[in-house]
């Protein structure tokens, strides 16, 4: 296979799920099915295995505390950080190096110890295996799509993650943006100037961002915009606003609250809390609650019915009037962020409200948009789909596939450093449109200081302690001045993925320092080097590993239903017939028993032959199977 240099797929590595997609022949277009993002991992043979998607998510009550799912919450996070959180997992959350947050996994041989950046990484990994499977070529370069409100620290952590599952990341948008974007190729009067609003609630986040959509040619709107077909080509972003807190599991940890404290009631258990059930239970309660939540969109009721003990069943009706009395700050909380950003963008006059997001399905949400911004909300694009579908048209401007096409994103929160007292100096103000670049001049506050320190803060409080520190760097080997003197010039440049880079010039000494802000909740160049390298060196194991997992399962599946058949049909079979069914059988129950043990003890040529061969040989058997049934 020949790695295309053209093509540049799109991907929304989301909270719940994630989805990758491709721009070609004119239009966005979803690979393969949703992902959900989680992950389950698993210990044999002195190594782990990786299950993505749809089975890790069906069988997470089963391995609570190997699966891992909504790590998106934890990305460019620390374990305080996550904090309230931390109940509703079935898995472990530890502080690492820098107080990072790091999933721990139970094994036989130890605990496996991850970086949500290393858990995103393998979600990543599988959409780039499903799009390779469905174009037939390599997949090298991609868009990340992250919530416009993710602040440096996560942008950061998203690009090492798509680093780690050997994709180049030629680009972060905002989630909103790429949702204009799809919007933007979209049935509608491409012939006037649009402003929209975006209102982007998913599983984890939320975001909104007001936009301004100028077809090509209107000069007027847009002097410097290159003619071209009519269609929309200059999407700028005037504004934006959210909360990386705020998203649908927070709906379903007030269900699951409400369900701990009937639960809690029943059985005498005082004012028990979540920590006092078993990973299981609490995987299931919240599973409950994400169904019970899904329902209330369309039924006015819902039941819910969890077997507690052995003698014990908890049953509990929720109706929707209910649920929207829970939630109704929650979603009172996105409306502010909107008064926010309409502010921001100097309250304009709107021409839609694009929904994205699978929470925007809670007839609540839309009900209170309505009310709010006066107008109908627009659902016609697939919230679980338009992100994706966005990225990919991105993608397509980047590579050249779309002709004519400029995107101009802002940054969520104000940058600046730290001075003296603790005071916070703004260099890039929040909503300045990306590229951008500020310097500021500064200069020391003792006499002889030969070395300056500089802390990098993100956030709109005016003090430091009340910001969100990125991180640090010094700069050294400066002659002995008095305070004053040095002329210290520090420049932000904050490139189109919205990541940040420092650089500090001394102008009478001439020294200088620079760095691409290390995150302090994020991996250091050093760990993702090493990543990447022992991904590199155990690559052919692990592929192999991989291999021999998927012959396992497909072939206990095998076993299983090829072993029912022929125990029900077996007195209508040839005798010599049954012995060689059940000696290929044991053939392969052999392998599966012993590569269960270690992966290294089978080989998988041999073994996927001995599975291919029981599957030839049970052809016979279906069609008895068959025949009997067609009798009765």
């Amino acid at each position: 296979m020949q790695e295309s240099t053209e093509r540049i797929v799109g991907i929304d590595l989301g909270t719940t799920n994630s989805l990758i997609a491709v721009f070609d022949d004119g239009e966005p277009r979803v690979l393969g099915e949703i992902v959900p993002s989680v992950v389950r991992y698993e210990a044999s043979g002195g190594s782990w295995s990786r299950t993505v998607g749809a089975d890790a998510r069906e069988r997470q009550v089963t391995f609570p505390t190997r699966t891992v799912s909504s790590v998106k919450r934890l990305m460019g996070r620390s374990v305080r950080d996550a904090a309230r959180d931390l109940p509703f997992l079935g898995y472990t959350v530890e502080p690492g190096e820098r107080d990072t947050a790091r999933v721990v996994v139970p094994g036989e041989d130890g605990p496996l110890r991850l970086s949500p950046e290393e858990v995103s990484a393998d979600i990543l990994g599988e959409l780039k295996r499903v799009a390779e499977r469905e174009l037939g070529h390599p997949v090298g370069r991609a868009v990340v799509t992250v919530p416009a409100y993710f602040d440096d620290a996560q942008r950061q952590a998203t690009r090492d993650a798509g680093r780690l599952a050997g994709l180049d990341v030629v680009r972060i948008v905002n989630e909103p943006t790429a949702a204009a974007l799809a919007y933007g190729l979209g049935p509608r009067d491409a012939s006037e100037p649009s402003t929209i609003v975006v209102y982007d609630l998913g599983g984890g986040t939320f975001d909104v961002s007001v936009l301004k959509l100028i077809p090509s040619g209107d000069a007027e709107s847009a002097e410097s915009e290159p003619s071209g077909t009519g269609s929309t080509d200059f999407f700028q972003v005037l504004s934006t606003a959210g909360d990386t807190r705020l998203g649908g599991d927070d709906v379903d940890q007030m269900l699951v609250s409400l369900f701990v404290a009937d639960i809690a009631e029943q059985l005498n258990l005082g004012d028990a809390s979540l920590d006092a059930f078993p990973p299981e239970t609490r995987r299931a309660l919240v599973g409950f609650a994400e169904q019970i939540k899904v329902r209330l969109s369309d039924d006015e009721a819902a039941r819910v019915s969890v077997r507690i003990n052995e003698s014990e069943v908890y049953e509990r009706t929720v109706y929707r009037e209910q649920l929207e009395e829970m939630i109704a700050e929650w979603v009172d909380r996105s409306i502010r962020a909107c008064e926010r950003a309409l502010a921001a963008a100097g309250a304009p006059e709107l021409d839609a409200v694009v929904m994205v997001g699978g929470s925007t399905r809670i007839p609540l949400v839309r009900r209170r948009v309505r009310e709010f911004f006066g107008v109908e909300p627009y659902v016609a694009l697939d919230p679980d789909r338009v992100v994706a579908m966005g990225a990919a048209v991105q993608g397509g401007i980047l590579s050249g596939g779309v002709k004519g096409s400029l995107l101009l994103d802002v940054i969520p929160l104000s940058l600046g450093i730290e001075t003296r007292g603790g005071a916070v100096a703004k260099l890039v103000t929040a909503n300045s449109t990306v590229p951008a670049r500020a310097t500021e001049m500064f200069s020391t506050s003792v006499d002889g200081q030969t070395s300056v320190a500089i802390n990098v803060f993100q956030g709109e409080r005016e003090m430091a302690e009340d910001c969100r520190r990125l991180g640090a760097f010094e700069l050294t080997g400066l002659p002995p001045m008095p305070a004053g003197i040095p002329q210290l010039e520090v420049a932000f440049l904050v490139d189109a993925n919205g990541v940040l880079n420092v650089t500090a010039h001394e102008k009478r000494s001439g020294k200088r320092a620079e760095l691409q802000v290390l995150p302090s909740h994020g991996l250091t160049r050093d760990e993702v080097e090493r990543i990447e390298a022992e991904s590199v060196e155990h690559a052919r194991d692990d592929m192999t590993r991989h291999r021999v997992v998927d012959l396992v399962q497909n072939a206990s599946l095998d076993l299983k239903w090829i072993g029912e058949k022929l125990a029900a049909h077996a007195p209508g079979l040839e005798a010599a017939y049954a012995q060689e069914l059940r000696s290929k059988m044991d053939a392969v129950r052999s392998m599966v028993d012993a590569a269960s043990a270690d992966w290294r003890s089978v080989e998988p040529n041999a073994f996927h032959e001995a599975k291919e061969d029981l599957a030839r040989s049970s052809v016979r058997l279906q069609e008895v199977a068959i025949a009997e049934s067609l009798k009765d």
